[in-house]
């Protein structure tokens, strides 16, 4: 188990209580009073790893947000500090990631203002969803509309760098355009680029191949071979900075005996950004663009990139914590506190579960006063920062501090780092999203699921955004249709047995009294009819509306409907509604014997 996650342990103190709640609500104190020396080199470690992996990447994903290099940094330290305090995982690391960029580049337009304004409103957004627990919307998105999105990203992302790889200029940024575009002015492509940005790549594929390769190192194998291996492990798993410092140094050589070879990344601005709050209008073309417009052009982005913000970060800290058998288990710590004091037990139930949830909001807002665009969690560097053996989220603040010495003292040396070795860190980050297994899993596990894949991957090379819309608009249909038509079986035991498989709720009205009239009422002449309800957990007004017809409707035929199996939690619905002529059983079994002593009665009368 994680040193985060150990229960709080009760006492009778109000004081404890409090203590607990504190404990709770900033997770920092649960384990910075127990900090040692271990767990600072080892968080130091996995720190400095993590940071080396975070500087190229966070250059390469402001490219990809149509944004200047300085913007990656900018984004890329804020998490380490804020997640430190407030976050529950010691794994999961915040930052600039390749989707993120994708979906900021559609709605910012390039233009730094608007990408420190969606920040601004993606994090109160994502705070706002933690306060009024609306985490349940992302439910709605499906594992196909999650997989055919990442897929067709990374499919976009990856060819959006090939431009950068052969040294191309005036590219458009519509996909369809820009594969046409590419292709045409391959002849315009500069060797000197092409030549470099093919070496990264070989480099990138090659250390990752050794890094797979070599495992992890077996505690009985001779100790310089344990060391050699983990000395092979921590340079492949820092392979993105050696190839862009190396990549640095050929240009900057180049550059200075005169030659210009490669296309350069190029000035950007120097030092740390200022700490103020955020821009809230601009001025362009003489025309003063206020916060409104900015909203209004902002669009879907303000619901698109907070749901995916907060569905990644999610499915990251869900990954680690199984695959590291930890889990946060806010209920225990809120029983522990409640036994205490029940008072407070109801108040830090509300906390535990906002805080577990609001990080990520919170360091988007506290981001947007430095000049970031929207952050997530990083999957790849979550990974790194695992295998590095981290112990606490201080190793976040590690990550931070490299970032910004990085913006400090290296912004100057960034103006030579090439452009292909840049898109090459990118296509290697971003190819292994691309997962053929999944349309393969789909057909042969459910072929239909095959659908929302398909419209989401497909839609997403139109619009990134759209995408998403389609698949979760299709998957709803999905869902909706299994509501509105539930399967029934029909069966015959010298009455009608109808058997719903799911719970009776309005879209099924009109489906279920087709059957109804189909098999009993308009048959002829009339039947019996037993309902078997043992699957039907919940019940609506509209349904009991439509059985008081359908009772009436049996009972002007001389026929009688019978409920069976019927949940306390319906049957009290249906009591309560006094319908005419209502009967129910426990069995079918019983139900038959109801309906035999009702013809007999009958007969005799």
């Amino acid at each position: 188990m994680s040193i985060l996650m150990e229960p709080l342990t009760g006492g009778s103190s109000p004081g404890l209580c409090w203590s607990g709640i504190l404990r709770t609500c900033f997770p920092i104190l649960t384990w910075l009073p127990r900090y040692n020396f271990t767990w600072l080199k080892m968080d130091l470690i996995a720190g400095l790893t993590v940071g080396l992996t975070a500087v190229p990447q966070a250059l390469a994903y402001a490219a990809v947000a149509g944004l200047p290099v300085q913007y990656g940094l900018y984004s890329a330290f804020m998490g380490g500090f804020i997640y430190c305090i407030f976050g529950t995982s010691k794994d999961i690391t915040l930052g600039p990631t390749a989707i993120m960029s994708l979906l900021c580049s559609s709605y910012i337009g390039g233009d730094p203002v608007f990408a420190v304004v969606l920040t601004l409103l993606c994090g109160v957004i994502q705070t706002g969803m933690s306060l009024l627990r609306l985490g349940f919307l992302l439910d709605f998105i499906s594992y196909p509309v999650i997989k055919g999105f990442t897929c067709a990203a990374a499919v976009i992302i990856g060819f959006g760098q090939v431009k950068n790889i052969l040294g191309l200029k005036d590219i458009p940024q519509s996909f369809v355009l820009q594969v046409y575009y590419t292709f045409h002015k391959i002849p315009e492509a500069r060797v000197g680029d092409v030549v470099l940005g093919l070496c990264c790549l070989l480099v990138l594929v090659t250390l990752k191949m050794m890094q797979t390769s070599l495992g992890s190192a077996e505690d009985e194998a001779p100790r310089l071979m344990r060391t050699a291996r983990r000395l092979v492990w921590s340079l492949a798993t820092i392979r993105n900075a050696l190839v862009v410092i190396a990549a640095t140094a050929v240009a900057y050589s180049a550059e200075v005996v005169g030659g210009h070879f490669f296309s350069l990344t190029g000035k950007s601005a120097k030092g740390l950004p200022s700490f103020q709050a955020p821009p809230l209008s601009e001025i362009a073309n003489g025309t003063v663009i206020t916060f409104s417009d900015i909203a209004k052009d902002l669009g879907g982005g303000l619901a698109v990139i907070p749901l995916m913000g907060v569905l990644e970060s999610i499915a990251i800290a869900k990954a680690f914590g199984s695959k590291n058998n930890y889990r946060i288990d806010a209920n225990q710590e809120l029983f522990a506190i409640g036994e205490c004091f029940p008072d407070v037990s109801s108040i830090s139930g509300k906390i535990i579960h906002i805080i577990s949830d609001v990080s990520p909001g919170l360091t988007n807002i506290m981001g947007s006063f430095v000049s970031a665009y929207p952050v997530t969690g990083s999957f790849g560097r979550t990974a790194v920062n695992s295998q590095s053996g981290v112990c606490t989220p201080a190793g976040g603040v590690v990550t931070g501090v490299i970032v910004l010495l990085s913006l400090a003292f290296l912004m100057p040396l960034f103006f030579y780092i090439p452009k292909a070795s840049l898109a090459a860190v990118i296509i290697c980050a971003v190819s292994p999203m691309v997962d053929f297994r999944v349309p393969v899993q789909l057909w042969r596990v459910k072929k239909l699921d095959l659908l929302p894949f398909l419209v989401t991957f497909l839609v997403s090379f139109w619009e990134v955004q759209y995408g998403i819309v389609g698949g979760i608009v299709v998957s709803a249909f999905m869902l909706l249709y299994v509501v509105a038509r539930p399967k029934v079986k029909v069966s015959h035991h010298g009455v009608v047995v109808l058997e719903l498989d799911s719970g009776l709720n309005f879209p099924v009205t009109e489906h279920l009294s087709k059957i109804i009239y189909t098999h009993a009422l308009h048959a002829s002449p009339p039947r019996c009819l037993v309902l078997d309800c043992s699957h039907v957990s919940c019940i609506d007004y509209t349904v009991v509306h439509e059985l008081e017809e359908l009772l009436q409707q049996f009972e002007l035929r001389g026929t009688t409907l019978v409920f069976v199996r019927l949940k306390p939690s319906v049957l009290k619905v249906l009591l309560k509604a006094e319908l005419p002529a209502f009967r129910h059983t426990d069995s079918i079994d019983e139900a038959l014997q109801l309906l035999t002593e009702l013809s007999n009665y009958d007969q005799q009368s």
